[in-house]
Order: C-alpha cells, then structure tokens, then sequence
C-alpha cells in the first residue's frame, strides 16, 4: 500500500446546470493523456460517491503530490455562467463529510487541503493567499470539510 499523508479536495470545473457523469470525467482525463480518472473518488450531484481510482493506484490530480495523495472530485465548481462558485449540493457536502471521516480513519496523519492551497507560496510568507491560487478549486474553503470530518 502507497504512504498516504494528503487529502486533496477538488472540483470538476463543470456547470452547475449541467450534469457531468464519471463516464465524461474518465472519458475528459484519458483525452489528456492519464489513463482514466485522476481522481480516486467523484462525489456526484446527488451525493453519491464512486470509486473512479484504485487507492493503490497513484492518481494523476495534483502535480507535484500524487505519490502521497488521495483526490477527491465534486461533480460542478462553475456556475451557470462558467465563473467558478461553491456549487455542492447538501448531498455533496454530507458525502465529502463521510468520505473525508473515512479516510481520516485510514490515514490518520493526513492533510486535508483543496487542489488550490497546493499552489505555490509566490511571496513565501508561509501562506498561500487567494492572488497565488493557480486556479480557485475547489471553489470553496478546505478546512471546511475537515473541520466538519473531525
């Protein structure tokens, strides 16, 4: 079994009037070169959570930091414009919840963080802030989760 030390939460970057199936995830990410999802779960709309990844498979979601890491995918992040925004629903958000406490159980050492709080520290002060985030998933505040996992 891999080290495990880092929960990666991420979003699909989709809209949030649109539905977006694992099949079109693993379908998007295999275009781009990774062999299926990335991810090692998708949390969908209604809250159900799918195995997209074997854990002992390394994904491909966080460059840089797939060899000690699990990702995590929710189903949305845009609104209905393409501008991103928190868009779980409550099933989402209580299935992260469940899922985050599980593997917490699992990897009790880990950090849980969003894709963006792995960008680079650019004014090295110890802190990534919003203007050094690469891109803004998950769209919503990691320590959320982890906070309410706990």
């Amino acid at each position: 079994m891999r080290h495990i030390d880092l929960i990666v939460i991420h979003c699909s970057a989709t809209r949030e009037d649109r539905t977006y199936s694992e099949h079109d995830l693993a379908t998007d990410h295999r275009r781009r070169g990774f062999k299926g999802a990335g991810y090692h779960f998708y949390v969908r709309k209604d809250g159900k959570i799918v195995t997209t990844r074997p854990l002992e498979q390394v994904g491909a979601h966080a460059r840089g930091y797939n060899a000690n890491s699990i990702g995590i995918c929710y189903e949305g992040g845009l609104d209905s414009r393409g501008m991103p925004k928190d868009t779980r629903t409550c099933h989402q958000k209580h299935s992260l919840r469940v899922l985050v406490r599980t593997l917490l159980i699992d990897y009790p050492l880990s950090r849980v963080c969003g894709h963006r709080d792995l960008s680079p520290d650019l004014n090295h002060n110890g802190e990534v802030e919003p203007e050094e985030w690469v891109k803004q998933c998950p769209c919503f505040e990691g320590s959320e989760v982890i906070c309410s996992a706990k």
